[in-house]
């Protein structure tokens, strides 16, 4: 569904120069549920936003389904956005139009792509983010957790094969986060549609299957879940870190090129810095900081 090669992307303005990201690679498989991890500026929400056909990619390879997004025109980018993909925000308010019931705002977006509006399905979709009975009420006589359901029925109303999802519990209570990832995941096994979550929380991140980790623009480690079928009720009393290691095993991402992003808190214990020894054993890859740092000459 999601393949990214050497992808960039560069933010220039008349003084300044920031890279975002520089050369990611990430492949998402068609039918996966899986988040994106990174601390603020490491790159996460810039990549959702390329994927999203929000922001354009500077340079490199960056397919979603049939789409090529480096080469998409205007026209095209349209269509890509009606059709191929749905996007759930932090903040609702940017799926959301007040004045209209539920109902009726997930109704608006079928409207754009020129077809009847498919009122039945529109009222599926309500009933299963569990909002049978509030499906006529006006959004300011929802709660800030049933708001967030709406906007994920509305990501979902033109059928997309992929749904982006931005920090989509970050302004909700524990219980009503453990709600939305268990809507996630019924639209993930029931449709079939792609699901890319961006998360700082690694408690939400153990609920899905894969975790992608994103530091300084680059893909660095990735979690994947030892037993597909675990219950989430073992992994709901894991939090932060432990939480990813309980439930999921880390690997170091290694590109085509053969670099790896080893952690820096690795890298600090050794007392390396911009170089260091490598040797190989015939079974092992061993890293060591540059003999001279060790007190001997060189």
């Amino acid at each position: 569904m999601i393949h990214c090669e050497g992808l960039v992307k560069i933010y220039k303005t008349d003084d300044l120069e920031v890279v975002a990201l520089q050369g990611l690679n990430l492949t998402v498989e068609a039918g996966e549920m899986m988040a994106i991890i990174g601390n603020s500026g490491s790159g996460k929400s810039t990549l959702l936003n390329i994927l999203g056909g929000l922001d354009r990619p500077t340079a490199g390879q960056v397919r979603v389904g049939k789409w090529d997004l480096l080469k998409i025109t205007e026209a095209e980018l349209v269509v890509y956005k009606r059709e191929t993909v749905g996007f759930v925000w932090q903040n609702n308010a940017r799926n959301l139009l007040p004045y209209l019931t539920a109902l009726e705002n997930v109704e608006v977006p079928m409207m754009f792509t020129g077809k009847k509006v498919d009122r039945a399905y529109a009222k599926q979709l309500l009933e299963m983010v569990g909002l049978k009975d509030r499906m006529h009420s006006k959004l300011t006589q929802l709660s800030g957790g049933e708001q967030q359901r709406v906007a994920i029925a509305i990501a979902l109303a033109n059928r997309p094969k992929l749904l982006l999802a931005d920090e989509p519990t970050g302004s909700v209570d524990t219980a009503t986060s453990d709600l939305i990832m268990d809507i996630f995941r019924r639209f993930n096994r029931e449709f079939g549609v792609t699901i890319v979550i961006v998360t700082h929380d690694l408690g939400l991140a153990s609920k899905v299957d894969r975790v992608v980790a994103i530091r300084d623009g680059l893909t660095s480690t990735e979690f994947i879940k030892r037993n597909i079928h675990l219950d989430r009720t073992l992994a709901a009393p894991l939090y932060g870190r432990r939480a990813l290691e309980e439930v999921h095993e880390a690997f170091v991402v290694v590109d085509r090129a053969g670099r790896l992003q080893i952690p820096r808190e690795y890298l600090q214990a050794l007392g390396i810095g911009d170089k260091a020894t490598l040797e190989f054993d015939g079974e092992k890859i061993l890293i060591k900081p540059p003999k001279t740092m060790e007190g001997e000459t060189a």
